[in-house]
């Protein structure tokens, strides 16, 4: 099976990062007007998909050599914050989905040829409790469980799964894994994903029945730690450097300044002709409305600026060849896991100002505000998780959660 030719825009060439923006952005209206039908159906529709692959946006941090963009990963982010300003949910399966080209670059590249080999477009969903059953077997390994949370999986041919492998006979110690499936290999419940916010993202819950999975269709843990993986053999460009937890944990956030925003956009429309029926008070001439709302849109821009410095950072380090600082890796988690929750009382500020104009779920500001509230829930997000290791690597010592 033949490796794909790097794939060329309809112009001939690769789009560039702005080209890209610009499409995101055109998307955005459109987003908004199947926004309810996405929340209402649990997933995202087959046609914005479908949409959002022919715009290049899948590959964005997909390796060349499959028929990706291998670009930037402010790309990548710039464009997720502007789809999920449209649809918080679509921002946030975009993300998901749109991050996994990058880890399928770390895997083994007979497991990418599996993928992409015939269908450069094809997606690639997760969840990565460490939930399953794992058996080692001669050339690989068995896999049984059930997972929660799989965003996106009925638009995708494969799933990454999460598992720890026991230690083997001969002293090998137990480690964690992904492992790479094929659609074949799993089921979806889609009866599960029942939630108050981001329900358009279809998180489903994945069902596999002692699956076979070679050795090669697994990512070690350890491996994305080190950033010593099995797919810098073949994609050696700088990007493919980055530790791989600092590319997913900021795929689960960043959708929140998306939502932030549709949220802001909402409370301008209302309160240029909002007046309260009880007190008169007009709401674009209240103060405290003024500061709340200032507030969230000052801190937002500071929080985007910091993830735009952050990879300019780390994409430094990799372009000279240099590893990251542990502390550095520590300290970037843990400004990743701040975001939603910050997001989301800086809106819950601005919501209960609105009075009883909030509380309609016709009202353009609840969803963005359930579906920050909803994002917190990620294990990603809470900034508890990330807190001992953000100090500790700042003393020297050895970080807890290899995660970062």
């Amino acid at each position: 099976m033949g490796v794909a030719v790097k794939r060329m825009d309809v112009e001939g060439v690769v789009p560039s990062a702005e080209e890209l923006l610009e499409r995101a952005r055109a998307m955005v209206p459109v987003l908004k007007a199947r926004a309810k039908a996405c929340t209402a159906a649990r997933n995202v529709p087959a046609e914005t998909i479908a949409e959002m692959k022919e715009a290049g946006f899948f590959r964005i941090l997909q390796p060349a050599r499959f028929g990706g963009y291998e670009m930037h990963p402010n790309a990548f982010f710039e464009v997720q914050k502007v789809l999920a300003e449209g649809c918080m949910s679509t921002g946030w399966m975009y993300g998901v989905l749109g991050c996994h080209p990058y880890e399928m670059a770390l895997f083994h590249e007979q497991a990418q040829i599996e993928v992409w080999g015939e269908d450069p477009d094809m997606l690639v969903c997760s969840t990565y409790q460490p939930v399953g059953k794992v058996t080692h077997v001669e050339g690989g390994f068995r896999l049984s469980g059930r997972w929660g949370f799989s965003t996106g999986s009925v638009h995708s041919g494969w799933i990454l799964l999460g598992a720890f492998c026991p230690p083997k006979d001969d002293g090998t110690p137990a480690e964690m894994r992904t492992f790479l499936l094929p659609r074949s290999d799993f089921e979806i419940d889609e009866n599960a994903w029942h939630t108050f916010g981001l329900q358009g993202t279809g998180s489903h819950d994945i069902i596999v029945d002692d699956a076979f999975v070679p050795d090669y269709r697994t990512h070690r843990s350890i491996d994305g730690f080190l950033c010593k993986n099995p797919g810098q053999e073949v994609n050696t460009g700088p990007l493919y450097r980055l530790p791989w937890a600092q590319v997913f944990t900021r795929s689960v956030s960043t959708a929140a300044f998306g939502g932030a925003q549709a949220a802001i956009n909402a409370a301008m429309a209302i309160m240029q002709d909002r007046v309260s029926t009880n007190t008169g008070k007009a709401s674009k001439q209240d103060p405290i409305l003024h500061a709340a709302l200032a507030r969230a849109i000052a801190e937002k821009q500071e929080m985007e600026t910091t993830l735009r410095l952050t990879f300019d950072d780390l994409m430094g380090y990799a372009e000279r060849g240099e590893d990251i600082p542990m502390e550095k890796r520590a300290f970037f988690t843990y400004q990743s896991s701040t975001v939603v929750r910050r997001l989301a009382r800086l809106i819950d500020d601005v919501v209960q100002l609105f009075g009883g104009r909030a509380i309609y779920m016709t009202s353009e500001i609840i969803q963005p505000w359930l579906d920050l509230h909803a994002g917190r829930a990620h294990v990603a997000n809470d900034p508890a998780n990330r807190t001992g290791d953000a100090i500790g690597t700042m003393l020297g010592e050895a970080p807890l959660n290899p995660f970062l």
